[in-house]
């Protein structure tokens, strides 16, 4: 199994070249969200999971690196019912969080620092407007606060 620390290794290298909406590196979501699931009291699969929430989504592995790495069952389960779908509504893809043990928790950290007030600032005010409606959205689906 890889560690955490090769888990944020692989992460961090795996979205060195991509930036945030904002322009900054992406890794910082990243790193955002792993503390926010620790902080959350997480455990080792879900912060795993964590760091590599978007991963397939955006491209960085593949889904069949994603369903061969020495990861453990649960954190694979928790990043493919985070990784969206195309084409999928947004009620079926917060029921399929839902569904999966430990994503919630996962998909609470990411949607807390993508809404961050200082994050949505560095935006335009149309998309900051936007997103975070689209997170607000998300978070009701989801019963979050």
């Amino acid at each position: 199994m890889l560690s955490l620390t090769e888990v944020e290794a692989l992460a961090r290298r795996a979205h060195a070249q991509q930036v945030d909406k904002a322009g900054e590196p992406y890794v910082g979501h990243l790193a955002a969200v792993a503390a926010g699931v620790i902080a959350r009291g997480g455990d080792d699969d879900q912060v795993a999971a964590a760091w590599l929430h978007d991963s397939v989504e955006d491209g960085a592995v593949s889904e069949q690196w994603l369903r061969e790495a020495e990861l453990s069952e649960r954190t694979r389960r928790i990043v493919l019912a985070v990784t969206k779908r195309t084409g999928e509504a947004p009620a079926d893809y917060a029921a399929r969080i839902r569904s999966t043990p430990g994503a919630l928790l996962v998909k609470e950290a990411d949607l807390a620092h993508n809404a961050d007030p200082e994050r949505l600032a560095a935006l335009d005010p149309a998309t900051a407007q936007r997103l975070a409606d689209k997170y607000a959205r998300m978070r009701r689906l989801l019963g979050i606060g």
